[in-house]
Order: structure tokens, then sequence, then C-alpha cells
């Protein structure tokens, strides 16, 4: 048999060959650093047969995600195996790995609790498996025999799972994992051994329900990471330190932005200065819309629930949204702006020399996002986007996705976002519209990023059910993606309203829609942009930008008149007037990570003139106020970063 190597080299290989085989033929060097095999996109373990005349590649520590994800799934059975030996009793489910590490959910012993302090003892065992150097030794066994195995040890959730896979997949056979003492329902893959483990850690405790079903057992989920190096693993939990440090749900507070309560959950409370950052982000987005054709418009919060049959939300997506009931009828709060744009673009006559019609609106929208996946800003149940969508013929359509990407891409600019991956979105399995449907818009939108030349990769399955999307992934200062902006495709949305527009050809045709928000929630964009800059933002975003400090009380009248003329110059300006230190309002204000210090002294207030001191970078000099109020408006209408 034949394959062939990601170099292009065509290797032999006897009928029935494994991954190791192949490496083993490589080199004896390759063979014994293989980690597992990677043929038809999917990675399977060192022992699997190869499949002939597909390529191959080998896949070893140098091979990122793959092999990181290998050795994590490998540290979840070990800590399963662990758990077993540790708890007897305990009931094991499942154990994957996950972006950034693995968890392992598990039902304790009555009367068993455990917490953080219980890691050591946890990882003391584990350490004991990956030193013993158990090979993962995988078995196909019949489906009767593996449900007789686990009911007999009392392991109801791998009970549960096979009778999925029967019921669902039909499946005659399971596979069964092995090291040393420990046998697991598994998939797969997993390393040749334990001992490729070389760093590993747990990290935190939490619930989680059987299969995310309110109504089934809260079993207890430990999350962890592993590494190919003890270097690799510190670096990776100095940054967890730093993003903790940066976490917007502990900054917004500390800053004076926002509040969360349990009376509103997934709901923030704005405060002044959050509020502050908040408008200015959709001022960005006005000014930067107004020039590019947007209007913007203002659609009801409440529908009956025949706008959403129609869009299609009713049948695909109720469960997401917030319902009620108005004189025997079903209304429902909007959890995103396109039907009601649809409806608003119905309610009037059209030409094609209208088009494109671009509606833009800030509107306040309503998820029903379950409470554990709600994640401070990130994660809410109400929001606001900078939500968009253009209705144009289809010729425009290029044009236009070309226009919303340019949108976005000065949009980041602004905010010195420089690390963009673009993902084209595909048809995912919940959907609606037929395959010709998708090929036909999938393939417009692949053809404008090629045109634009813009370097994309494929996100099999992620698109919306109604269309496929481009969507917008900025990296930050710890290297964390993030989804910030989407633009999408739809011919359904149209169809289903019954848009049209009368063409050249006095005919009624029907136009395209593109959905387009390019901040996403500004909920969400603020809390990233907390995480990225550690709180500092920019001075034109920063709600206050000049804090003035008195340095005893008989200067107090001298600062309100500073703080007067800067506000006079569109400066927002504070003063601190409390009976303090200078220095320790300098160091107050440092926390609060105002922009600028205005010290105002006897010679200050004299002088007409200010002390200025800059965050985190020291003094700058005594400045003339009307000055430094004309330096910093300029900057702050620049949005200089």
């Amino acid at each position: 048999m034949q394959v062939t190597l990601p170099d292009g080299n065509v290797l032999e290989l006897e009928e029935g060959a494994t991954g190791h085989d192949a490496a083993l033929a490589i080199g004896p060097g390759l063979a014994k650093a293989a980690l597992a095999i990677k043929q038809q996109g999917e990675v399977r373990d060192l022992s699997a047969p190869l499949v002939p005349d597909e390529p191959i590649e080998i896949v070893t520590e140098r091979s990122g995600q793959d092999a990181l994800d290998l050795i994590r799934h490998d540290a979840a059975h070990v800590y399963a195996a662990a758990m077993l030996e540790l708890y007897p009793g305990v009931k094991i489910s499942i154990g994957p790995p996950i972006e950034n590490g693995f968890y392992n959910d598990v039902e304790l012993p009555e009367g068993e609790t455990l917490t953080d302090a219980d890691f050591s003892r946890i990882e003391q065992q584990m350490k004991q498996h990956i030193k013993a150097d158990e090979t993962f030794v995988r078995e196909d066994v019949p489906v009767a025999e593996a449900r007789e195995r686990y009911l007999a040890e009392g392991q109801d959730y791998k009970v549960e799972l096979i009778d999925d896979l029967v019921a669902k997949q039909g499946v005659d056979t399971v596979s069964l994992y092995t090291n040393g003492p420990f046998t697991d329902l598994c998939r797969g893959p997993h390393a040749p051994s334990t001992k490729r483990i070389k760093a590993f850690k747990l990290q935190s405790v939490a619930g989680a329900y059987w299969r995310g079903d309110a109504s089934r057992t809260m079993l207890t989920r430990v999350y962890g990471t592993a590494f190919f190096s003890k270097s690799d693993l510190a670096e990776h939990l100095e940054r967890i330190e730093e993003a903790k440090k940066r976490d917007h749900r502990r900054l917004g507070p500390q800053l004076g932005l926002f509040e969360f309560s349990p009376v509103a959950q997934g709901a923030a409370f704005w405060l002044p200065r959050g509020t502050t950052v908040f408008n200015e982000l959709v001022k960005l987005s006005r000014e930067m819309g107004d020039p590019r054709g947007y209007q913007e418009v203002k659609t009801p919060q409440l529908y009956d629930a025949e706008l959403w049959r129609t869009s299609g939300h009713w049948g695909k997506y109720k469960e997401n949204m917030f319902l009620t009931e108005s004189e025997d009828s079903e209304m429902a709060l909007k959890p995103m702006n396109c039907p009601g744009h649809a409806q608003l673009f119905k309610t009037q006559q059209w030409s094609y020399r209208d088009l494109p019609v671009r509606y833009s609106e800030p509107g306040l929208l309503h998820r029903n996002e379950l409470s554990g996946a709600l994640h401070g800003l990130l994660r809410v149940r109400h929001f606001a986007q900078d939500d968009a969508h253009v209705f144009c013929t289809e010729e425009q359509v290029p044009a236009e996705v070309a226009a919303c990407l340019e949108f976005a891409f000065a949009t980041y600019g602004v905010f010195g976002f420089e690390n963009i991956t673009v993902e084209l979105s595909t048809r995912p399995e919940n959907r609606i519209g037929t395959d010709a449907f998708w090929d036909m818009t999938e393939g417009i939108l692949r053809t404008v990023l090629e045109e634009q030349g813009i370097a994309y990769v494929v996100n099999e399955g992620d698109g919306a059910f109604y269309a496929p999307k481009i969507d917008l992934q900025y990296a930050d200062s710890l290297g964390r993606s993030w989804q910030i902006g989407t633009v999408q495709l739809d011919y359904n949305m149209p169809e289903r309203f019954g848009l049209s527009y009368i063409g050249a050809d006095n005919a009624e045709h029907r136009p395209v829609m593109i959905h387009r928000a390019l901040m996403g929630s500004y909920e969400r964009f603020i809390g990233i942009l907390i995480e990225d800059t550690a709180g500092e933002l920019p001075l034109w975003l920063a709600p206050v930008q000049a804090i003035v400090l008195p340095i005893a009380d008989r200067h107090n009248d001298a600062a309100a008149t500073v703080v007067a003329e800067l506000r006079a110059s569109g400066v927002r300006a504070e003063v601190d007037e409390r009976t303090e230190s200078v220095g320790r309002k300098i160091r107050d204000a440092e926390l609060r990570k105002v922009p600028y210090m205005l010290v105002v002294g006897d010679r200050e207030a004299e002088d007409g003139t200010v002390a200025v001191r800059k965050h985190r970078e020291g003094d700058e000099g005594t400045e003339a106020v009307a000055d430094f109020a004309a330096r910093v408006s300029a900057d702050v209408a620049a949005r200089v970063r």
C-alpha cells in the first residue's frame, strides 16, 4: 500500500500497516516521537490501520493543537483513574479535551465533596500513573459485553452512553481504552502512553448538570490542563493569572462602569461612567455608518408570534426567546433585529434605483441564555448590537459584502485591532434552504474574500441556520480569540417575508438581505476591550479623561474653574476635592486608570496653568489650561490611541 507524506514523497508499506509502521519506516527517531497519525482530517491512534492512497501526517509534540488535545485527553483519563482509586464508588461520566485543557465530570459517592484543597492529593495519584508509563490499549467489544461490564461496576453514565450510541447510531461494538487498572468507554484517540504527559495541573472545580439538563444529576466538574513541558505549563498559568487581573467582571465595578444583580440575571446595570463608554461606541458606529449610507431606524421590542413564524425563528430558535402572551396572542421579545427590519422594508414601495437600502439600529435585544452559560458582559440575556441590514439587488451583493468588510476593518483600526482572523462559516446541520442555495451563497462569500485578497479559514458547519456568514475573530493581548464581527448573506428571509422591489423591467424582483454586525454586541465588545487593555481604555473612550487634583482646600475654586474650562472644550473632567494628600489622590487616579491627572497648587492657580501628569508615564510639565484642553480635545476628536 502507498501513503503520501506532507512533503509529497510516497511511502510504500505492507497492507494493513499502522501509523507506527509508517513512522518507523521514515526513521526510528520519528517512531519514538510519534503520538498519533492524521488522515482524512482525523487524528487516529498510532496503532490504527492506515487508509491506503491517502495523505498521512505523523503527529508529534510539534503538531500544535492536535498534539495538545491528545495529551489533554490522556490527562482526563488519568484523572478518572486517580478518582476511582481515591474515591471508591465514584461514577465517571465524560472527560474531553477542550480549548486550553480538559475537564472531567464525576458523581462523587454520597457524603463526599471536592474542593481546590483536594487537588494536590489527586495530582499525586495522577503522577503515579504517568510515571508508570501506562500504555493506552484500545479494544473494540460487543455492545452487550460493554454494557454488562459497566452495569456490574455501577457506572450508570457509561451504560447510558452505550444505550445512546445504539439508539442513535445503531452501533454493534464500542471502543474501550485501558491504561493501567483503568478501562473507559472512549472513542479515542490517545497518545501511546501516559508518560507523554510531561506537565499538568488541576485548576478549578465547578458543578455541571449531566448532559446540560437541569433536571438531571449535578456532577462535579474539575478543569485542568496539560503540556509537553513544565515551562509551557508555567507560561500558561502565568497567562491565566494575568487574565484574572484583567477580568472585566472585576475591573468593571472597580472602575465604576457597571454592576450586576441577581434581580436581572444576564443584564448589566450601567453606571454613569460605563454609560459614557457605551454611548461613545454607539456614537462611533453612527459617525462611521453615516458616510457609508446607513440610515438608523427604530423597531419594536415585542412582536406577535406570527412574525417569528414567518422568519423561521419560531421553529428554529424559539427555546432561546423570551415568550409572553397578550389577549390570547403568543408574543416574544426580539432576540435579533433582522425580522423587524425585513418587516419595515416590506411596508414601503421600492424601485431598483432605491437600492441598496442600509438600515442600522443599536436596538435592545433579549436572548434566553441558560443561567450557567452567563458570563459577565461576554454572555448576557439583554444587550444591544451595532446591527445593520442591507437590502440590495443580486448584482450588488459582492460590492455590498466587500463594503461591509471594509467597514469592519476600518472600525477595528480605530482600536488598533490588527490580529484579525477571518472565517467563512458554512452550512450547519440545523438549517433552512436547499443545498443548491447554500452552494451558491457560500460560493459568493468565498469569491468576495478571494477577490479582496483577504486570507480566511473555513469553519465548517458554523453558519447561521438561514445563511452562511463571514466571522471576524480578534486575538487580544493575551493571545485569546474573540469573535467580534459577522457578515451574513441571506436569500431566505426576503423570500419568507415576500420582500420585493420594482426592477428596470417594471417587474417585481426579490432583494437579497445582508446581515452585518461589526462590534457584535456593545456589551461584549466593552468586555473584550476592558480585558484587552486591562481597563486602560484609549483617551477618547475613557469615561473620565482628566482629573483635577487641588493640593489643598484653598485650591478647590481654581480646580473647579479648570474643570469648567475643560468641559467647555469637550474634555470629560472631574475634580478630586477630598482632604487627602496629593500623592494619595494621584495613586487613586492611577488605580482608576484616568489618562491625565492635573495638579493645581498656588502657582498654577495664579498662572492659569496645571501640572500635567500622564497615567503610568508620570510628569509632563506645566501647561496652560487652554493649551492642554486644545491638545486633548484634538486627540479625542481624532480618536488617537
